[in-house]
């Protein structure tokens, strides 16, 4: 490809949105992309990129599992509830938010108020496909890993569907595409980005 065509892609990436007014909270199942998508989605819009799960094993100096292992899942809730509540206060950025985190009332309330929900809306077997060979899952070290995350799915898809944006995520296109794709699902919202 010759540098003249290579131009309006340049061009195109100078005319992103020129201010961020909230921030966009990535939620879905384990395995969508969130991480992936959101440092990628900060990148290119000059923003800073957060994850709830990090502040929370940095805050405890402990893994995710070893949080589940030690204290429970009702214990790392609260402190997942406390750290997206502070995150969502102190900067507007992108912020990953862990699997479980959108479907408590009370989180989906803060991030509603505070920020703009976006769905990375990938189905089962592709979140399979991400998730199969990693043992960083704590809700998957069951007898049964695949049999438990397609429950979690199904209870957890009605939840997701309650976000204010919602990006197919077909396991198919680039972590580059999926960022067009939040960018474009986003231009709906001007209360969160102010385009140029």
């Amino acid at each position: 490809m010759s540098e003249n065509e290579q131009k309006p892609d340049v061009e195109a990436a100078v005319s992103l949105p020129a201010r961020l007014k909230k921030t966009i909270v990535m939620v879905g199942m384990m395995g969508a992309g969130k991480t992936a998508v959101g440092r990628a989605l900060a990148a290119r819009l000059n923003v800073p990129f957060l994850d709830s799960d990090h502040e929370i094993e940095a805050a405890a100096n402990l893994t995710i599992p070893e949080i589940f292992a030690r204290d429970g899942v009702a214990y790392f809730r609260q402190k997942e509830r406390q750290v997206i509540s502070r995150l969502l206060s102190e900067q507007c950025g992108v912020l990953s938010t862990g699997g479980g985190a959108f479907l408590s009332g009370e989180n989906r309330g803060i991030i509603k108020a505070n920020g703009v929900s976006l769905w990375l809306q990938a189905d089962l077997e592709v979140t399979w496909n991400r998730v199969k060979h990693r043992n960083t899952r704590p809700l998957l070290q069951t007898q049964n890993p695949r049999e438990t995350l397609s429950a979690l799915y199904e209870a957890r898809v009605p939840m997701y569907a309650k976000a204010d944006l919602h990006v197919p995520s077909d396991g198919q296109i680039s972590i580059e595409g999926m960022v067009d794709r939040a960018l474009q699902a986003l231009k709906a919202r001007p209360d969160v980005l102010e385009w140029t």
